[in-house]
């Protein structure tokens, strides 16, 4: 097996052809999910998640995993969660593509399943933190002033190390 690593951050290289699956995640990924999303943190690209929240929070996401091809193991190439905050918003959180899979528009399958579930609920409006603002913007999402959140995003931002120096970018959709 071979890895892909930076910063003591490694996560197992697949096949770029491997035939893909989605599903939603279960306990037992909460090490390939932590291992992808340290990835791209650990490159400043999104922000890192403990894995004792998502274990809370497990539940929330939907996986892209490649299955096993030509001698390569399969494993987990992509990852997005939609997390509830209030009754009239959630939150599309945690996206990450394996780096050998991207430009194969997992990213706009993964938001668009968190889509169809927050539609599922009737939910009316999502938003995402990101660093990504024209990716959001495919996605048909715009962008907003962060003064202009639900006060419950702030209530999950206080948590986090950035919350002084938060630099990223906040993004709006609404569903109705």
């Amino acid at each position: 097996m071979t890895f892909l690593a930076l910063d003591s951050i490694a996560i197992p290289d697949v096949h770029p052809q491997a035939p893909l699956s989605m599903r939603k995640a279960r306990l037992s990924d909460i090490d390939a999910i932590h291992e992808l999303i340290g990835y791209w943190a650990a490159r400043g690209l999104m922000l890192v998640r403990a894995r004792g929240l998502l274990a809370e929070t497990i539940r929330d996401f939907h996986l892209v995993l490649a299955e096993p091809h030509e001698g390569q193991p399969g494993g987990l190439v992509g990852v997005c969660g939609l997390h509830m905050l209030a009754p009239d918003l959630a939150e599309v959180r945690g996206l990450a593509i394996h780096p050998a899979m991207q430009g194969r528009g997992l990213g706009r399958e993964l938001v668009a399943a968190c889509e169809r579930e927050a539609r599922e609920i009737a939910l009316p409006a999502l938003f995402a933190w990101t660093y990504q603002q024209v990716f959001f913007e495919k996605c048909g999402f715009h962008r907003i002033d962060k003064t202009n959140l639900h006060p419950k995003v702030w209530s999950e931002c206080q948590r986090c190390a950035f919350f002084e120096n938060c630099n990223e970018i906040a993004m709006f959709k609404a569903l109705e």
